[in-house]
Protein backbone atom coordinates (compact mmCIF):
# COMPACT_ATOMS: atom_id res chain seq x y z
CA UNK A 1 0.00 0.00 0.00
CA UNK A 2 1.66 3.11 -1.39
CA UNK A 3 1.38 6.57 0.87
CA UNK A 4 3.05 10.48 0.40
CA UNK A 5 4.46 11.24 3.68
CA UNK A 6 5.30 15.09 3.59
CA UNK A 7 6.16 17.99 6.55
CA UNK A 8 7.56 17.24 9.68
CA UNK A 9 7.36 13.95 11.53
CA UNK A 10 5.75 15.37 14.82
CA UNK A 11 3.23 17.51 13.14
CA UNK A 12 -0.54 17.25 14.00
CA UNK A 13 -1.43 14.68 10.96
CA UNK A 14 -3.28 14.89 8.50
CA UNK A 15 -4.39 11.54 6.30
CA UNK A 16 -6.06 12.42 3.10
CA UNK A 17 -7.86 9.41 1.66
CA UNK A 18 -9.04 9.62 -2.36
CA UNK A 19 -11.88 7.83 -3.84
CA UNK A 20 -12.54 6.52 -7.33
CA UNK A 21 -11.24 6.76 -9.81
CA UNK A 22 -8.57 8.70 -8.42
CA UNK A 23 -5.37 8.67 -6.06
CA UNK A 24 -3.38 10.36 -3.99
CA UNK A 25 -2.15 12.94 -6.95
CA UNK A 26 -5.66 14.53 -6.17
CA UNK A 27 -4.08 16.42 -2.75
CA UNK A 28 -1.09 17.25 -4.41
CA UNK A 29 -1.59 21.23 -3.93
CA UNK A 30 -3.28 20.44 0.19
CA UNK A 31 0.24 18.56 0.45
CA UNK A 32 1.94 21.98 -0.35
CA UNK A 33 -0.19 24.21 1.26
CA UNK A 34 -0.05 22.44 5.07
CA UNK A 35 3.23 20.27 4.62
CA UNK A 36 5.64 22.80 5.87
CA UNK A 37 3.88 22.70 9.44
CA UNK A 38 1.71 19.39 9.43
CA UNK A 39 2.46 15.81 8.65
CA UNK A 40 0.31 14.89 5.56
CA UNK A 41 -0.24 11.92 4.39
CA UNK A 42 -2.09 10.65 1.55
CA UNK A 43 -2.77 7.29 0.68
CA UNK A 44 -3.39 5.44 -2.64
CA UNK A 45 -5.86 2.15 -2.09
CA UNK A 46 -4.79 -1.36 -3.29
CA UNK A 47 -5.84 -1.32 -6.39
CA UNK A 48 -5.16 2.24 -6.65
CA UNK A 49 -1.95 4.61 -7.77
CA UNK A 50 1.23 3.32 -6.93
CA UNK A 51 -0.16 0.74 -4.47
CA UNK A 52 0.11 -2.94 -5.95
CA UNK A 53 -3.36 -3.98 -7.97
CA UNK A 54 -3.67 -7.47 -7.49
CA UNK A 55 -6.14 -8.98 -9.92
CA UNK A 56 -7.79 -11.70 -7.26
CA UNK A 57 -8.25 -9.50 -4.15
CA UNK A 58 -11.31 -8.44 -1.71
CA UNK A 59 -12.02 -5.23 -3.37
CA UNK A 60 -14.57 -4.42 -0.98
CA UNK A 61 -15.23 -1.56 1.71
CA UNK A 62 -14.54 -3.32 4.54
CA UNK A 63 -10.93 -4.49 3.21
CA UNK A 64 -10.05 -1.17 2.61
CA UNK A 65 -11.21 -0.03 5.65
CA UNK A 66 -9.05 -2.54 7.60
CA UNK A 67 -6.37 -1.45 5.37
CA UNK A 68 -6.47 2.15 6.20
CA UNK A 69 -6.69 1.01 9.99
CA UNK A 70 -3.47 -0.56 9.82
CA UNK A 71 -1.84 1.98 7.90
CA UNK A 72 -3.04 4.06 11.22
CA UNK A 73 -2.19 1.85 13.71
CA UNK A 74 1.45 1.03 11.63
CA UNK A 75 2.30 4.67 12.00
CA UNK A 76 0.40 5.27 15.04
CA UNK A 77 -0.94 8.31 14.17
CA UNK A 78 -2.84 10.28 16.95
CA UNK A 79 -5.07 13.51 16.92
CA UNK A 80 -5.27 13.04 12.90
CA UNK A 81 -7.74 15.13 10.86
CA UNK A 82 -9.63 13.03 8.16
CA UNK A 83 -9.82 14.61 4.52
CA UNK A 84 -12.17 12.65 2.51
CA UNK A 85 -13.74 12.55 -0.65
CA UNK A 86 -16.06 10.28 -2.51
CA UNK A 87 -15.28 7.12 -1.41
CA UNK A 88 -12.64 7.98 0.88
CA UNK A 89 -15.11 9.79 2.96
CA UNK A 90 -16.53 6.69 3.85
CA UNK A 91 -13.53 4.62 4.03
CA UNK A 92 -11.75 7.17 6.13
CA UNK A 93 -15.05 7.41 8.31
CA UNK A 94 -14.69 3.62 8.79
CA UNK A 95 -11.32 3.70 9.92
CA UNK A 96 -12.78 6.19 12.71
CA UNK A 97 -15.06 4.54 13.92
CA UNK A 98 -12.86 1.50 14.27
CA UNK A 99 -10.35 4.04 15.86
CA UNK A 100 -12.21 6.96 17.44
CA UNK A 101 -10.25 8.18 20.33
CA UNK A 102 -7.32 9.06 17.11
CA UNK A 103 -8.83 11.36 15.38
CA UNK A 104 -9.78 14.60 16.33
CA UNK A 105 -11.43 16.84 13.21
CA UNK A 106 -12.98 15.71 9.58
CA UNK A 107 -12.68 17.52 6.48
CA UNK A 108 -15.52 15.96 4.03
CA UNK A 109 -15.58 17.06 0.28
CA UNK A 110 -18.43 15.57 -2.03
CA UNK A 111 -18.73 12.14 -0.21
CA UNK A 112 -21.18 9.93 1.99
CA UNK A 113 -20.28 7.79 4.55
CA UNK A 114 -24.21 6.01 4.88
CA UNK A 115 -26.56 4.27 3.22
CA UNK A 116 -28.48 5.80 -0.12
CA UNK A 117 -30.19 5.03 -2.97
CA UNK A 118 -29.35 8.12 -5.01
CA UNK A 119 -27.02 6.67 -7.73
CA UNK A 120 -26.48 8.27 -11.19
CA UNK A 121 -27.84 6.63 -14.34
CA UNK A 122 -23.85 6.75 -15.33
CA UNK A 123 -22.90 5.46 -13.14
CA UNK A 124 -25.42 2.49 -12.94
CA UNK A 125 -24.76 1.98 -16.21
CA UNK A 126 -21.21 1.11 -15.75
CA UNK A 127 -22.50 -1.88 -13.46
CA UNK A 128 -24.08 -4.50 -15.79
CA UNK A 129 -22.46 -7.25 -16.03
CA UNK A 130 -20.26 -7.61 -18.75
CA UNK A 131 -20.90 -4.45 -20.27
CA UNK A 132 -19.63 -2.71 -16.96
CA UNK A 133 -16.13 -4.14 -16.60
CA UNK A 134 -15.25 -4.24 -20.42
CA UNK A 135 -16.27 0.08 -21.13
CA UNK A 136 -14.34 0.65 -17.54
CA UNK A 137 -11.44 -1.92 -17.62
CA UNK A 138 -11.28 -2.29 -21.31
CA UNK A 139 -11.43 1.60 -22.50
CA UNK A 140 -11.22 3.00 -19.12
CA UNK A 141 -14.38 4.58 -19.82
CA UNK A 142 -15.22 5.86 -16.19
CA UNK A 143 -11.60 7.50 -15.57
CA UNK A 144 -11.73 9.03 -19.08
CA UNK A 145 -15.05 10.77 -18.30
CA UNK A 146 -14.61 12.00 -15.11
CA UNK A 147 -12.20 14.30 -17.06
CA UNK A 148 -14.97 15.92 -18.67
CA UNK A 149 -17.99 15.16 -15.99
CA UNK A 150 -16.37 15.71 -12.86
CA UNK A 151 -15.13 19.34 -13.24
CA UNK A 152 -17.49 22.19 -14.11
CA UNK A 153 -15.96 25.67 -13.89
CA UNK A 154 -12.61 24.85 -15.89
CA UNK A 155 -11.35 22.02 -18.17
CA UNK A 156 -8.69 20.03 -16.14
CA UNK A 157 -5.26 21.01 -17.89
CA UNK A 158 -3.14 18.06 -19.52
CA UNK A 159 -0.91 17.70 -16.97
CA UNK A 160 -4.03 17.03 -14.57
CA UNK A 161 -5.65 14.79 -17.02
CA UNK A 162 -2.16 12.98 -17.46
CA UNK A 163 -1.75 12.39 -13.56
CA UNK A 164 -5.47 10.86 -12.98
CA UNK A 165 -5.26 8.91 -15.79
CA UNK A 166 -1.29 7.47 -15.13
CA UNK A 167 -1.69 4.63 -12.84
CA UNK A 168 -5.03 2.95 -15.23
CA UNK A 169 -2.80 2.53 -18.04
CA UNK A 170 -4.24 -1.33 -18.56
CA UNK A 171 -7.22 -3.55 -17.71
CA UNK A 172 -5.07 -5.09 -15.18
CA UNK A 173 -4.05 -1.95 -13.69
CA UNK A 174 -8.41 -0.78 -13.54
CA UNK A 175 -9.37 -4.00 -11.60
CA UNK A 176 -10.07 -1.85 -8.58
CA UNK A 177 -11.52 0.97 -10.40
CA UNK A 178 -14.42 -1.17 -11.78
CA UNK A 179 -14.58 -2.88 -8.40
CA UNK A 180 -15.22 0.24 -6.79
CA UNK A 181 -18.01 0.73 -9.10
CA UNK A 182 -19.79 -2.71 -8.13
CA UNK A 183 -19.21 -1.91 -4.67
CA UNK A 184 -21.98 0.82 -4.24
CA UNK A 185 -24.02 -1.26 -1.49
CA UNK A 186 -27.50 0.11 -2.63
CA UNK A 187 -29.06 -3.36 -1.29
CA UNK A 188 -29.28 -5.09 2.45
CA UNK A 189 -28.19 -8.60 -0.25
CA UNK A 190 -24.94 -6.66 -0.94
CA UNK A 191 -22.05 -7.65 0.30
CA UNK A 192 -21.26 -4.16 1.95
CA UNK A 193 -24.17 -3.31 2.77
CA UNK A 194 -23.16 -4.50 6.39
CA UNK A 195 -20.08 -2.37 6.87
CA UNK A 196 -22.08 0.61 5.26
CA UNK A 197 -24.40 0.31 7.96
CA UNK A 198 -21.59 0.46 10.81
CA UNK A 199 -19.99 3.49 9.85
CA UNK A 200 -23.41 5.01 9.25
CA UNK A 201 -24.41 4.23 12.83
CA UNK A 202 -21.12 5.06 14.33
CA UNK A 203 -20.64 8.51 13.00
CA UNK A 204 -22.78 9.79 16.17
CA UNK A 205 -20.25 9.29 18.16
CA UNK A 206 -18.48 12.08 16.37
CA UNK A 207 -21.13 14.93 16.24
CA UNK A 208 -19.33 17.51 18.88
CA UNK A 209 -15.54 16.90 17.11
CA UNK A 210 -14.47 19.56 14.35
CA UNK A 211 -15.93 19.12 11.25
CA UNK A 212 -15.94 20.98 7.80
CA UNK A 213 -18.33 20.38 5.05
CA UNK A 214 -16.42 21.32 1.77
CA UNK A 215 -18.76 21.03 -1.51
CA UNK A 216 -18.95 21.23 -5.39
CA UNK A 217 -22.69 22.43 -5.62
CA UNK A 218 -22.67 21.07 -9.35
CA UNK A 219 -21.33 17.76 -8.56
CA UNK A 220 -24.10 15.13 -10.18
CA UNK A 221 -22.84 12.20 -8.00
CA UNK A 222 -22.57 13.39 -4.43
CA UNK A 223 -24.89 16.07 -4.81
CA UNK A 224 -25.77 18.72 -2.48
CA UNK A 225 -28.52 16.47 -0.77
CA UNK A 226 -25.93 14.58 0.71
CA UNK A 227 -24.33 17.66 1.55
CA UNK A 228 -27.59 18.26 3.55
CA UNK A 229 -27.75 14.62 4.70
CA UNK A 230 -24.07 15.37 7.09
CA UNK A 231 -25.87 19.02 7.65
CA UNK A 232 -28.34 16.49 9.96
CA UNK A 233 -26.65 14.66 11.12
CA UNK A 234 -23.29 17.21 12.36
CA UNK A 235 -25.30 20.39 13.16
CA UNK A 236 -22.27 21.93 14.49
CA UNK A 237 -20.00 21.70 11.11
CA UNK A 238 -19.13 24.06 9.70
CA UNK A 239 -19.97 24.36 6.14
CA UNK A 240 -18.50 26.06 2.67
CA UNK A 241 -20.09 25.51 -0.76
CA UNK A 242 -18.60 26.42 -3.69
CA UNK A 243 -21.44 27.33 -6.41
CA UNK A 244 -19.90 26.28 -9.58
CA UNK A 245 -17.15 23.81 -8.46
CA UNK A 246 -18.34 20.12 -9.59
CA UNK A 247 -17.01 16.46 -8.36
CA UNK A 248 -13.32 17.30 -8.57
CA UNK A 249 -13.49 20.60 -6.20
CA UNK A 250 -10.04 20.26 -6.00
CA UNK A 251 -9.75 20.68 -9.33
CA UNK A 252 -12.35 23.02 -9.94
CA UNK A 253 -11.21 25.47 -6.72
CA UNK A 254 -8.02 24.47 -5.76
CA UNK A 255 -6.71 27.33 -4.10
CA UNK A 256 -9.84 27.72 -2.33
CA UNK A 257 -9.91 24.14 -1.34
CA UNK A 258 -6.39 24.71 0.20
CA UNK A 259 -7.08 27.80 2.41
CA UNK A 260 -10.61 26.76 3.79
CA UNK A 261 -9.01 23.76 4.94
CA UNK A 262 -5.25 25.31 6.00
CA UNK A 263 -7.39 28.20 8.06
CA UNK A 264 -10.15 25.56 9.30
CA UNK A 265 -7.19 23.66 10.86
CA UNK A 266 -5.85 26.91 12.19
CA UNK A 267 -9.19 28.13 14.15
CA UNK A 268 -9.85 23.79 15.39
CA UNK A 269 -6.38 23.24 16.32
CA UNK A 270 -4.93 24.00 20.23
CA UNK A 271 -1.96 21.67 20.11
CA UNK A 272 -3.43 19.29 22.44
CA UNK A 273 -5.40 16.01 21.23
CA UNK A 274 -8.67 15.75 21.32
CA UNK A 275 -9.86 14.26 24.97
CA UNK A 276 -13.11 12.65 24.59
Amino acid sequence: MHFVDEGPRDGEPVLCVHGNPTWSFIWRRLIRELSPQRRVIAVDHIGCGFSDKPQEYPYRLEQHVANLRRLIESLDLQNITLVGHDWGGCIGMGAATELPERFARFVLLNTGAFRSQRIPLRIAVCRIPLLGPLALRGFNAFSRAALTMAVARQPLSAAAKRGLLAPYDSWANRVAVSNFVQDIPLRPSHPSYAKLTAIEEGLAQFRDRPMLLLWGAKDWCFTLDFHRDFQRRFPQAESHVIADAGHYVFEDAAEEVASTVREFLNRTTDGSAWKG
